[in-house]
């Protein structure tokens, strides 16, 4: 049962990073323009996030190490400074587009004005973050977005075309991208940023350290990251699916979250629509946890102060008041009337700036011996953390000029 119930960071992790506000619109809209050609990235990128959040699980059960102390010691002060203000502006804004989202969801269940479930989201979340130990929040977000399997069901109940699944495994550019390379390109860019932002490793890092794991959970730390970013893309994957099955016949392209729940309500009818937003709900909100503690544990790891969800908020107030500082930013710009899921996107994007400033530490320690003594990489760890930091890398460099040139996915 321990066992099981330590996947929960995983599923809560992956959830966050792959099943946001923006991957709701952004996989429902690759999959309504260019139908199941755009599964491969989702593989690619939760391939990148396995290796990856593996390596940093590792690196903080082994040197209690989390990815903000490494990255200063690793980087220098100034280089890492500059990789902090980059982290720390993309969770700012990825958590007022998750409080964004959960307000909309919100809406769409209990027909209230959007401004009041903007209120009442953020202080539902600030509640809860206070009150509940880090242990409780994985579970109880990680089981209650469990609900976004019904997704899976709804691809199966639609009918999964397997032939063109197996071909969209392989990277393709099908023949409808042809009049529009930059907007094909700018979401194989997207969906695979969607999978590796930074405070995916940052919020699992230091959740394992939370935990207080020791080298005896290596082998768990292995099964909860595989299994638990696994489980994240099969979801994202299955919304694809969706939408290439319901809205791409149609000519439907979403432009906001509600069409994202066309599939399982076409599939399953009512019971598909409620499955859907209980597990939408659970997988933004945790999204918007993660990135409040995600920011603060980066600051406060970098300046060396003390953190930790577990401590009474009294013990840790300056990492505490930061959390709180990011959820209190977030509401500033929501209340400008900006739209969640366009900030989400250009968070997304513009994230994968600063990714190879948060990698590469990781990959570094994970690689020295001296720090990780019998639990270094080996060599097939090592080729995989190249191999995916190279990716990390063109994904960085392609991110901008696929922004601008396809109009943020319009042109």
């Amino acid at each position: 049962m321990k066992a099981v119930l330590g996947l929960t960071l995983g599923i809560m992790t992956a959830l966050g990073g792959f099943v946001d506000v923006g991957e709701l619109v952004f996989a429902s809209q690759a999959g309504g323009r260019f139908g199941y050609a755009l599964l491969w990235p989702v593989v690619i990128g939760a391939a990148a996030i396995i290796v990856y959040s593996e390596m940093c699980g590792r690196v903080a059960i082994v040197g209690r190490r989390p990815v903000f102390e490494l990255v200063r010691e690793r980087l220098g002060f100034s280089l890492g400074l500059c990789a902090l203000i980059g982290a720390t502006i993309m969770n700012v804004l990825t958590c007022a587009a998750e409080v964004g989202g959960v307000a909309i969801i919100l809406r769409l269940i209990v027909g209230l004005p959007y401004g009041l479930t903007v209120a009442g989201g953020l202080v539902a979340l600030i509640v809860v973050v206070s009150v509940l130990p880090f242990d409780k929040l994985e579970r109880v977000f990680g089981l209650m977005g469990l609900f976004m399997l019904v997704f899976v069901v709804s691809a199966v109940v639609l009918g999964v075309d397997w032939g063109a699944a197996a071909g969209g495994l392989v990277p393709n550019v099908p023949a409808s991208a042809g009049a529009a390379p930059a907007t094909y390109a700018y979401f194989v860019v997207g969906l695979v940023a969607a999978t590796i932002m930074p405070y995916e490793v940052q919020f699992y890092s230091s959740g394992t350290i939370e935990e207080e794991k020791t080298p005896d959970d290596l082998r768990e730390n292995g099964v909860v990251a595989g299994f638990g970013y696994a489980f994240g893309s099969v979801v994202t994957i299955a919304i694809i699916v969706c939408a290439a099955e319901v809205l791409q016949p149609r000519g439907i392209q979403p432009a906001d979250i509600g069409a994202s729940f066309l599939g399982p309500i076409r599939a399953l009818a009512v019971v598909g629509l409620l499955a859907a937003l209980l597990g939408a709900l659970f997988a933004v909100g945790g999204a918007a946890i993660e990135t409040s503690l995600a920011g603060a544990y980066g600051i406060a790891q970098f300046f060396g102060l003390e953190w930790g969800k577990e401590k009474s908020p009294w013990h840790v107030p300056r990492f505490t008041v930061t959390w709180l500082a990011i959820f209190g930013l977030a509401a500033l710009i929501l209340v400008t009337g900006v739209d969640p899921v366009d900030v989400t996107e250009y968070a997304v994007v513009f994230s994968v700036v600063v990714l190879p400033l948060t990698y590469l530490p990781i990959l570094l320690v994970a690689r020295d011996r001296t720090v990780m003594g019998e639990h270094v990489n080996n060599r097939v760890a090592n080729i995989a953390g190249l191999l995916c930091f190279a990716l990390v890398v063109v994904v960085a460099v392609a991110a901008v000029p696929v922004l601008y040139l396809s109009r943020l996915g319009q042109a």
